[in-house]
């Protein structure tokens, strides 16, 4: 990750100055006992099936469901930020998906279960714009019995 004094003075002033959004409520809630879990991969990195249509910057394009099933070639990134680097995951998708690593967890008990589908946003967005379909989301993952989310902002 790029440290702000590793930017331009242009650069820099302006993520200093970008507005932050704030949000009314709380959202946080107990969690389960990890060894109780059911988990969904949420990622910003921009993945999909290889079989689906690229990220767009059309109004209400914000994510993909991705089958807990898939096969490390068939995830593909199609991110719309030209100055996004996707070398990491080319390497390893781990570095934006960790369902192996989670698949790990589960075998070995650490977590209760992966849940049937995982989600990959399109990052490069205004996040205040995501409210519905983060709402959406919310109600297909209760309807999968996910009650615990590894967010991996990328």
């Amino acid at each position: 990750m790029v440290r702000l004094e590793q930017v331009s003075e242009g650069e820099r002033r302006i993520l200093e100055n970008a507005a932050c959004p704030t949000f009314e409520t709380n959202p946080w809630v107990r969690a389960p006992k990890l060894s109780e879990a059911r988990v969904a991969i949420i990622s910003t990195a921009g993945l999909h099936k290889r079989e689906d249509r690229p990220f767009t910057r059309e109004p209400g394009d914000f994510y993909r469901v991705i089958p807990g099933n898939i096969n490390s070639n068939d995830l593909v990134m199609s991110h719309v930020s030209l100055g996004f680097d996707r070398t990491g995951f080319q390497q390893d998708w781990n570095i934006a998906f960790p369902i192996d690593r989670l698949k790990e967890l589960a075998e070995e008990k650490v977590i209760g279960s992966l849940a049937s589908y995982h989600y990959s946003f399109m990052g490069a967005d205004d996040p205040t714009r995501w409210e519905q379909s983060a709402r959406q989301l919310a109600s297909i993952m209760k309807k999968d019995n996910v009650n615990a989310v590894l967010l991996v902002p990328v």
